[in-house]
């Protein structure tokens, strides 16, 4: 997305898409307990959950897709999928509002993620969804190292932009989807690793960059993980804190040096 986009702070969020698996959570915890409390308790399951914030992640990535179609202006797509998080954000707000406090407080610990409490037919569905999109995307290697110097000089060398972009952004809705889904909308991971993987490997090409930002961004999320457990106390930190810990003073030097970037 930050090569598509050719943003440094383009990620995942910019879409909305994790604001969508947010949304659709919120539908099945907070929406259904202002109806029936004892319900909404029931359907908070790991699959409910999964199933929910799918469906409202490919809600939102549809409708971003359907204005794709409709927008040559790549940033344009960008400034979009902000607006449809805001609007996501706006109706959880009021969900929140009419929520008992019992499923507000489920719903919250949902936001905090967790790489905990997933079974084996949980962790078999990710697997199979996140080998089919690395899959689908390593057709496109090519494609984006020809976006690094330009849309115009990738469309010279015969590259088909439309299609890239839907790839892209189709992979990217399926990955963050499922991610979200199960281990709830943990930020910063998916803006940062990028740029720190970047520093380390000093290279652009994706046919390097790709598995070495897989590898990374689990290495990372492991850390976080570790740090959040609390080891020698029996308290454990939202892992969310511990990435945006991390994440934010790395998102402040990208601003900083935003210049010094080249996409």
């Amino acid at each position: 997305m930050q090569t598509l986009f050719r943003n440094p702070l383009a990620g995942p969020f910019v879409l909305g898409i994790s604001s969508g698996a947010s949304l659709g959570v919120a539908i099945l915890v907070l929406g259904i307990s202002i109806f029936s409390g004892s319900v909404a308790g029931m359907a908070f399951s790991n699959l409910g959950l999964a199933l929910a914030a799918s469906l409202g992640a490919f809600f939102v990535l549809g409708a971003v897709m359907i204005v794709a179609k409709k927008v040559k202006n790549t940033m344009s797509i960008l400034i979009i999928g902000l607006m449809f998080g805001s609007f996501t954000a706006a109706i959880i707000s009021v969900l929140a509002y009419f929520s008992s406090a019992e499923n507000l407080q489920q719903y919250v610990f949902w936001t905090f993620g967790s790489l905990g409490n997933l079974g084996w037919d949980e962790i078999l569905i990710l697997s199979i969804i996140y080998i089919l999109s690395i899959s689908i995307l390593l057709t496109i290697i090519k494609p984006l190292n020809s976006l690094l110097l330009g849309e115009n000089y990738a469309v010279s060398l015969g590259v088909n932009l439309k299609k890239t972009r839907n790839i892209t952004l189709l992979v990217t809705g399926l990955l963050t989807g499922v991610i979200t889904a199960f281990s709830g909308p943990i930020a910063f991971i998916g803006l940062a690793v990028p740029h720190l993987t970047k520093l380390l490997i000093k290279t652009s090409n994706h046919r390097v960059l790709l598995p070495s930002v897989a590898v990374a961004g689990a290495i990372v999320m492991l850390i976080s993980d570790t740090i959040a457990q609390l080891p020698n106390s029996e308290y454990s930190l939202p892992i969310n804190a511990v990435t945006s810990l991390f994440g934010a003073p790395i998102v402040i030097w990208l601003l900083v040096r935003k210049r010094k970037i080249s996409y």
